[in-house]
């Protein structure tokens, strides 16, 4: 019923790649036999319509059919994965989970009930619509993780629109909203998965290079990484038709040597939020961080510089916090925009934005021009409280090789100068020994922490 147009497509092209898994491809028919084999599971364990289900997998087939056959049940699931285990006991509650489908001491999937009723008014919508639902969890880095309920009869009409066919690497997790998107994407149009467990630079690529993947989809913070290592020049990506990234701000100066070093290599920006979806996007050019947004169900408007987006994907709320929305129903997305026409060029998020004595600092601008200076590999700005003008701008740097720390300083102070307005120039600088990532691939901004023992003017 709800993944019926799914199924055609599978029964269209049995024998075609679906997914490729630990270097193993499993082809649509085994697919839609693990789908059947899980529906009939989960009938027999007594899981029906509107129970919440927390899917503690990665996108492996098995997984990958189990999520389908929970839809097609009508539960909420609640996709989590390995990398934030430490974490779940936390998930769980806020999700009121009711089952559990986890891996036993050898690897196989079990069914465990949970001692939680799920009563909270959003699934109590989706069980009086007979839908089902999803549930996704921010990263929590600032605070509890907010969780996001969607209607899934909603975030699948967009994948019934026949697309390209395509290759692609499942680089953004499965309980990521991209990750989701990259998922039901390939598989709505007869394309191929290839999930990857290691997201360094050397084992991505050479996955590419050996199962013939054509669509990167990825994050900023993975394309410096993979210039810093040099890791393109070790592989052959001759397959690889688009690199598409999001998640966080890309820099100017990464974009323009990612398009310097591989020019045949479409690079697209993307845009996208557990709370709406991915909007369609199309950016200017390869090496241009202006971009196109919408699509089919998105209306795209801008009050008071902050991106506003309205379409029927966007969630039904929050289950832990309070619904972002106007009262017309635009999600108000925290994202401070310039626009250009029909092109938007997205500065960071507002909560992010540096107030020095009430002028605004985008940590953006600043690291793109301190990535620019010599010996640079990267740059995580951030504002530090400050009681004469409310906030300075503080940096932490990582070195391509080792250099005085004091010289260093002097260096990039005399740099930013020349180049940014004084109120941008950071007052406190860390050289640090690596750049902290989140599970994404994903900057992990700096705190007021690793500033305590830095040198200022």
């Amino acid at each position: 019923m709800f993944i019926d147009f799914l199924l055609d497509v599978f029964h269209a092209h049995r024998q075609d790649d679906a997914i490729v898994w630990r270097d193993k491809v499993y082809c649509y028919e085994y697919l839609v036999e693990q789908v059947n084999a899980w529906q009939q599971r989960l009938m027999e364990a007594g899981i029906t319509s509107g129970t919440v289900v927390a899917l503690q997998r990665d996108f492996s087939p098995d997984a990958t059919a189990a999520f389908l056959a929970l839809i097609e049940t009508g539960c909420v699931v609640v996709p989590l994965t390995p990398a934030t285990v430490a974490k779940h006991a936390e998930y769980l509650e806020i999700v009121q989970a009711e089952v559990g489908i986890v891996e036993d001491a050898v690897g196989r999937p079990t069914i465990v009930r949970l001692a939680r009723q799920a009563d909270h008014p959003l699934y109590e919508t989706l069980r009086q619509r007979r839908h089902p639902g999803l549930v996704l969890l921010s990263s929590g880095t600032t605070g509890q993780p907010k969780a996001a309920v969607h209607d899934m009869v909603s975030l699948l009409e967009s994948f019934k629109v026949e697309r390209r066919r395509l290759r692609a690497i499942s680089f953004l997790l499965f309980d990521h909203i991209g990750g989701i998107n990259t998922m039901l994407y390939m598989l709505s149009n007869a394309g191929c998965l290839v999930a990857v467990e290691d997201r360094s630079p050397d084992a991505v690529l050479q996955t590419i290079e050996k199962h013939r993947v054509e669509l990167l989809p990825t994050t900023p913070t993975f394309l410096n990484l993979m210039l810093l290592s040099e890791a393109y020049r070790r592989h052959d990506l001759g397959t690889l038709k688009t690199i598409s990234y999001g998640t966080e701000p890309m820099l100017e100066s990464t974009l323009q040597r990612l398009a310097e070093v591989l020019p045949s290599i479409e690079l697209v920006q993307t845009y996208g939020m557990s709370e709406i979806g991915i909007l369609r996007s199309r950016s200017r050019s390869s090496d241009s961080l202006w971009v196109k947004l919408g699509g089919e169900g998105f209306q795209i408007r801008v009050v008071d510089g902050i991106l506003q987006v309205k379409t029927r994907s966007a969630m039904l709320g929050y289950l832990n916090a309070a619904r972002p929305m106007t009262d017309d129903g635009w999600l108000i997305t925290g994202d401070r925009v310039e626009v250009d026409g029909e092109y938007f060029r997205i500065l960071g998020r507002d909560s992010q934005i540096i107030n020095v004595g009430g002028q605004k600092v985008y940590p953006a601008e600043v690291e793109n021009v301190i990535r620019q200076l010599d010996n640079v590999a990267e740059a995580v700005v951030f504002g530090e409280e400050n009681a004469i003008t409310g906030q300075i701008v503080c940096a932490k740097v990582t070195l391509r090789r080792d250099e005085d720390p004091k010289d260093f300083k002097r260096r990039l102070r005399k740099h930013c100068r020349e180049r940014l307005e004084d109120y941008k120039v950071p007052l406190r600088m860390v050289i640090g020994d690596g750049l902290r990532t989140s599970n994404l691939v994903k900057k992990t901004r700096a705190t007021a922490e690793d500033t305590v023992n830095a040198s200022s003017d």
